[in-house]
């Protein structure tokens, strides 16, 4: 079926079509795929922020044009169980460098990371880049780092050959000026003034790296980290909006009092159009066949984002501040245009990649994801997953297992079936008490195994208007202000 067509269907049938069949497409390959090549392949993570599950064309937003995007699932296989390790982005990237659960490290309990120069990611710490780096890869880093700050921290000490991109969690797209009021565009170490808007810089220099990496004939990992869509609500042609937060008493980079869909939608499109950029840069290389190409985001989208159908947004541990659209192409091993119901998570990529590349995580840091590479390239059946999550404010925490899932907010708890229910509307922890309390106790295993929450885990934060209104509960039926541990 032509993407084209597949406009026609209804996002319902396109969460559910891998298990039913609507939206099966030809394979372009025999149902094991092309044999693999002798030569390991090269690889480009391509990650979006703050993007919501449907706000790609190719799956279901039909007011947004991402043909780029969609290319990439049209060559390869789109999750439509695909989950992001947190509700915020460096405690998700923290589990996508390491290939393990971010609260193994004391940086995956800054959720997310503001302003403690203090905590990083351990440049002893393994890595994607430092282990395919001993595997003969190079690799270079371009746009959002967000993982601790030089002189202890810093892409260049976690394995990445180049940087170019900011340290921070947000970036002025024009004046690339960060949170703290001060430039945060970095080439390596060394700070720069360039005039552009960013995801063009970043979309250019990702191509520039790519055509150099062709020329070397050795296997490469670019990670292409965008800062779109993340506020400020800022499109190509939007300077004036710029020069308006750099006035006292505007919103600043948060810019609360700005945006709109349509800004949002040309965000997102202009970072289509420069995945397209790498993506013919691949083509004219010759390397598109043997090279994997990955797309998600670091967690759920937030202010104008499309979510559906799931409820909640960033912060949240809602499906839709954890399902992120994710995709994958590899043209060599990879049968084309197919879905797959099967449970993924952030920290599965490294092991995957590693696997890809013939290498394989420290044994003294094993990694908590898994290898999906036997899914994705010889159609095997979806394994079963058992996920877990927590997140600081509102003393959020959840598991999901097979089609159920666990939640609790504040002291509210919740037993949905996210597969009939993906709005997390029917709450059945009472009409099924023995998975409510089976996945309450392993939950609670779970969280021994990892280290402490801290105090912000038991603060509220949440206003009790909108937690009823979304669960149609009685204000009154909230928990006080700061609710001890969990003791179910």
């Amino acid at each position: 079926m032509p993407l084209a067509d597949r406009n026609s269907i209804t996002r319902r049938e396109l969460i559910h079509g891998a298990a039913t069949g609507m939206i099966s497409l030809a394979m372009g390959a025999g149902i094991l795929g092309p044999q693999p090549s002798a030569k390991p392949p090269n690889i480009i993570f391509i990650l979006a922020d703050d993007l919501g599950y449907a706000d790609v064309a190719c799956y279901g937003r039909p007011d947004l044009s991402t043909p780029n995007i969609d290319r990439i699932a049209s060559r390869g296989l789109r999750f439509l169980h695909g989950y992001a390790n947190s509700a915020v982005c460096s405690a998700t990237r923290t589990a996508l460098i390491t290939g393990r659960y971010q609260y193994r490290l004391r940086l995956g309990l800054e959720e997310p990371l503001a302003g403690n120069v203090t905590v990083g990611l351990p440049a002893e710490h393994p890595t994607l880049p430092s282990l395919l780096k001993k595997a003969g890869y190079s690799s270079t880093l371009v746009g959002k780092w967000h993982l601790g700050v030089p002189p202890k921290f810093g892409p260049l000490k976690s394995g990445y050959d180049h940087f170019y991109g900011f340290r921070g969690g947000a970036v002025d797209y024009f004046s690339h000026v960060g949170g703290q009021g001060k430039d945060d565009l970095w080439d390596d170490d060394v700070a720069i003034h360039q005039v552009g808007y960013l995801t063009d810089l970043l979309g250019s220099r990702a191509v520039d790296v790519v055509n150099n990496y062709a020329k070397s004939g050795r296997p490469f990992l670019v990670s292409l980290h965008f800062n779109a869509p993340h506020w400020p609500w800022e499109a190509v042609g939007d300077e004036a909006e710029s020069e308006r937060l750099r006035q006292p008493g505007s919103g600043g980079l948060m810019d609360f009092d700005g945006g709109s869909q349509k800004t949002y939608q040309r965000m997102i499109e202009e970072m289509d159009r420069q995945i397209g950029r790498v993506l013919q840069a691949l083509d004219a290389n010759g390397l598109t066949e043997n090279t994997i190409v990955i797309f998600t985001s670091d967690n759920g989208g937030e202010r104008f984002a499309d979510t559906w159908p799931f409820t909640g947004k960033k912060t949240e541990l809602l499906e839709g501040g954890l399902r992120i659209p994710t995709l994958i192409s590899w043209p060599a091993r990879i049968p084309q245009n197919r879905t797959t119901d099967q449970v993924a998570i952030t920290m599965d990529w490294m092991p995957t990649l590693l696997a890809a590349a013939s290498t394989a995580p420290d044994s003294s840091y094993p990694a908590d994801g898994m290898n999906l590479l036997p899914m994705l390239t010889q159609n095997a059946a979806p394994v079963p997953r058992k996920l877990f999550w927590r997140y600081k404010a509102n003393a959020q925490r959840a598991v999901r297992d097979g089609d159920y899932k666990f939640l609790k907010i504040l002291n509210n708890t919740f037993l949905f079936n996210v597969a009939e229910d993906p709005l997390e509307r029917a709450n059945l922890k009472d009409r099924q008490k023995d998975v409510y309390h089976r996945l309450v106790r392993e939950w609670n295993d779970w969280n021994a195994s990892m280290l402490p929450e801290i105090q912000e885990s038991f603060t509220h934060s949440f206003d009790g208007e909108e937690l009823a209104d979304h669960f149609g509960a009685k204000k009154s039926d909230q928990m006080p202000d700061i609710p001890g541990p969990p003791d179910d």
